[in-house]
């Protein structure tokens, strides 16, 4: 299974303590097997939130076909600095 991203995390976090803090304050549950009720269903929701989050897809390797692959040409840097033309005064 792989790792869960930041962003998973944060939505499966956030649902668990909101939710939970929601259904307690609707509720008005005093009991304790009420409380603990309620935080296995938020936690549960929270799960249900961060598993569902898309997961970031890697970019497809490129193919390897005969006329398509054509190598990389790489092209020779340019100067940095300026040419003495480019910033001499004419009058």
């Amino acid at each position: 299974m792989p790792r869960p991203t930041p962003a998973q995390l944060v939505y499966g976090s956030a649902t668990v303590v909101l939710s939970t803090l929601a259904m307690l304050l609707l509720s008005e549950v005093r009991s304790g097997a009420g409380v603990a009720v309620i935080a296995v269903a938020g936690l549960a929701l929270g799960l249900l939130v961060a598993v569902t989050v898309p997961i970031p897809r890697a970019a497809p390797a490129p193919s390897s076909r005969g006329a398509d692959s054509s190598p990389v040409t790489r092209l020779p840097l340019r100067r940095t600095e300026p040419r003495a033309t480019e910033h001499t005064l004419r009058s």
